[in-house]
């Protein structure tokens, strides 16, 4: 195998390795957790159906993740006593502590800048749900025809779980999460285009290195 041979098919190794790259893709959304002790857990069910009880601590991330297992987690202090310090209990209601992180500049939409982060107390009644108390400090929220969460306290002003393509996956500082996991597509184009160039260079040498014996013998 000459050296020119070697080069392109070095060459189509690398050509598969970037299309890989080229395709990681995630989610711009916001993603909803709740704190269990000094954790964040990923929320099993969407804000619409979850029924904090009293003394709840719930948070939400925008950020753009490939799935949940990705999912960045909400920043800044996340314990009840805290963010309800200044909201009295009261009979008839319960308080639910939320942690609202808008994300960072790297993950804003277009043209948009992401408002600080903070936190807030909702005082709610007895049976209402995450979103109800979402509703009663952070309005306007915004939803899709799907009741996917699109925006809070009107952030961002549009878009709603786009597709966001990562041309490099270590560019993004924070961890890349969501209101379900993303799709994979398969392999690219690239990909395959690159699988070929690899075979039919190995089969050229092949066939070069059997002319050159032959020549030889």
């Amino acid at each position: 195998m000459t050296r020119r041979v070697v080069l392109l098919v070095l060459a189509a190794f690398m050509l598969i390795g970037t299309a890989g790259q080229a395709q990681a893709a995630g989610y711009r959304y916001w993603s909803f957790w709740d704190r269990d002790g000094d954790t964040w857990v990923y929320a099993t069910q969407g804000p619409s159906l979850a029924r904090p009880s009293d003394g709840d601590v719930q948070g939400f991330r925008f950020a753009v993740s490939a799935d949940s297992q990705d999912a960045a987690r909400p920043r800044g202090t996340a314990d009840f006593a805290s963010i309800c310090a200044k909201t009295p209990a009261k009979e008839g209601t319960k308080r639910v502590a939320l942690v609202l992180d808008f994300g960072t500049a790297s993950d804003a939409p277009s043209g948009e800048t992401p408002p600080a982060a903070r936190t807030a107390c909702a005082q709610v009644s007895p049976d209402a749900t995450t979103a109800d108390a979402l509703a009663a400090v952070a309005d306007p929220l915004r939803y899709d025809n799907s009741a996917l969460l699109c925006a809070i306290a009107g952030y961002p002003k549009s878009g709603c779980g786009e597709q966001v393509a990562e041309q490099d996956p270590t560019a993004t500082p924070t961890q890349r999460p969501a209101a379900g996991d993303a799709n994979d597509d398969g392999p690219s184009v690239g990909l395959y285009a690159g699988i070929a160039v690899v075979a039919a260079l190995a089969g050229a040498a092949t066939w070069q290195a059997r002319r050159r014996r032959n020549a030889t013998d």
